[in-house]
């Protein structure tokens, strides 16, 4: 061997074992930055739809068109933009989270979103059993109704790790919905004479995602749409008790399958540790140590990991997966929608909110 081979040997030889293994999710992540970028330019002309929904969406378009996107070599890339990426979006979402802000909503509201989870969560239990909906597609769906939308589907998805499918099936039954939301709501909630702290409170426990409860109660007018948000950002607090449990069962089933004790397992996949990074994040603010200058670029650079890890989960996916589950998921979804959005008035109704 002439010594330029062997210099050159031994450079490959002492690159960190870490960097060759991250080198090999560089193209796979480039492709997910792309459609990511691409997707959120797209979101801002349609804010109903939003780039995390219109990531999916372009993946899966992107990945039946050109063949090539889902090659073996991509494929580390788009697994690490749909796991890890999608676990420190919700880290940096939470610097958005101020804990000041939850108590500022005020004792009424509270058994309103209580009541809503419920419903939610226990007619997808109940409901997804008698559709023949079970697993993973049926808890993402129950989430994602009853805490935040795309938020919720991704945090859960970090800790279920479901199919892509599954995924995506569950994000386009809640944009689905999102979108008749935004457009029945606000007439509906004039139809009733609803005040606007009371639309406010119906928009942030009945309409999934955060951009949808902001043009629906921004529509609406009055002091909704700021409301609105408080009511949301408060809902989204809900995630950590749901994705605590959601990561106890998910350890406790995997430690049958391999014949393991639950007390075996590790710690973070008992407690996951991108939920302690959301706590802390969301401890910062509530400090005051996160500048007000800092929420707006956060909230976009948060956005835009979600989107990008949605466009890894797109690129993945194939449409034969999706026509594979049929229509049921979308029926769960319609009907825990129009569950949590009757039960929210009613318990309005109930505790005077109204």
């Amino acid at each position: 061997m002439t010594s330029d081979g062997a210099a050159a040997l031994g450079r490959t030889a002492a690159v960190p074992q870490w960097l060759v293994n991250f080198g090999r999710k560089v193209p796979g992540l480039l492709v997910a930055v792309l459609v990511a970028a691409v997707a959120t330019a797209g979101g801002k002309l349609v804010p109903v739809v939003g780039g995390p929904v219109l990531a999916i969406v372009l993946g899966v378009l992107a990945g039946t068109a050109v063949p090539g996107l889902r090659a073996v070599r991509l494929s580390p890339g788009y697994a690490f933009a749909s796991r890890t990426v999608l676990q420190l979006s919700i880290v940096v979402l939470g610097t958005g989270l101020s804990l000041q802000q939850v108590v500022h909503v005020g004792g009424q509201s509270l058994p309103v979103m209580l009541g809503t989870l419920a419903v939610a969560l226990g007619g997808a239990w109940l409901l997804g059993r008698v559709l023949g909906v079970r697993g993973d597609t049926q808890t993402l769906i129950g989430v994602g109704t009853g805490i935040c939308g795309a938020s919720a589907i991704a945090a859960t998805s970090a800790v279920l790790k479901p199919k892509e499918a599954e995924v995506a099936y569950a994000l386009g039954t809640i944009f689905t919905f999102n979108v008749a939301a935004v457009l029945l709501f606000p007439p509906l909630g004039h139809l009733l004479g609803m005040s606007p702290h009371a639309f406010g409170l119906w928009a942030g426990t009945a309409v999934n995602d955060t951009s949808s409860v902001v043009a629906a109660s921004y529509a609406y007018g009055g002091d909704a749409g700021s409301y609105g948000i408080v009511v949301k950002l408060t809902r989204t607090l809900m995630l950590i008790p749901i994705v605590l449990v959601l990561a106890v069962l998910a350890a406790r089933r995997d430690a049958r399958s391999g014949r393991l004790s639950l007390r075996t397992l590790p710690w973070h996949r008992l407690v996951p540790p991108f939920l302690i990074g959301f706590l802390l994040a969301a401890g910062l603010d509530s400090a005051g140590l996160i500048p007000d200058s800092w929420h707006e670029p956060l909230s976009t650079a948060g956005t835009f990991l979600i989107t990008m890890a949605l466009a890894g989960i797109g690129l993945s996916l194939k449409p034969a997966d999706l026509r594979a589950a049929g229509h049921r998921p979308l029926l769960l979804g319609a009907l825990l929608w129009i569950a949590v959005a009757a039960s929210s008035l009613g318990l309005q109704a109930l505790t005077g909110a109204l």
